[in-house]
């Protein structure tokens, strides 16, 4: 192979192989900055995302003590009855009522667990400050007892009847009065509506 020759063919290597490697870098194109570098991402929007609700009824003690009153509140949506019992329990439990209305559940009670059979028989159980706090009475037990029974059972349809629980324990009673054995059906001869004197 003469000089020439040679020297053609590997000028042609040179070439091709050049050719090659700017291929390869077409194909992958320079380094990208990484993602932070990049403009930045659009911040979320300034106007807070609205949470669905529904309108419950809650069950807060009459001016006199003697009866209680449905107060309707908006609850946060669920999507199971559940969760939506949780809800509802959440805020019986933790909403402070309007003046002239009365609490009627011990101040520190607390939702422990909530679950529902098939039979339609719902299980509420209750830290032990609503049996500590308690302040007797067999008048103020019973409005304690169905402000948590009546505002299951009115705002559940799948829910037929109330058993109350103790720290996980099923409770005889929560200050003597009122037998806790058993589930307790919704109990409407308590309610008394607002604007009734």
């Amino acid at each position: 192979m003469s000089m020439k020759t040679w020297w053609l063919a590997f000028v042609g290597a040179l070439a091709v192989l050049v050719l090659i490697a700017l291929s390869i870098a077409g194909m992958y194109g320079p380094a990208r900055p990484a993602p932070s570098e990049e403009a930045p991402v659009a911040s979320a929007s300034s106007t807070p995302k609205e949470t669905a609700h529904i309108t419950a009824t809650l069950f807060f003690g009459s001016p006199d003590g003697q009866t209680l009153v449905p107060v309707r509140r908006d609850v946060a949506l669920a999507d199971t009855v559940v969760e939506q019992g949780r809800q509802i329990l959440n805020a019986q439990l933790s909403e402070v009522p309007q003046a002239p209305n009365v609490g009627v559940i011990p101040t520190g009670t607390k939702l422990r667990a909530f679950y529902v059979t098939e039979r339609g028989d719902a299980f509420v159980d209750l830290s032990s400050d609503v049996v500590t706090g308690h302040p007797g009475g067999s008048l103020n037990e019973l409005l304690t007892v169905y402000s948590i029974v009546n505002s299951v059972t009115a705002n559940l349809p799948a829910v037929r009847r109330v058993q109350i629980l103790v720290d996980g324990k099923e409770a005889d009673t929560i200050a003597g009065h009122v037998d806790l054995r058993r589930p307790l059906s919704r109990d409407n001869s308590l309610v008394r509506d607002a604007d009734e004197k």
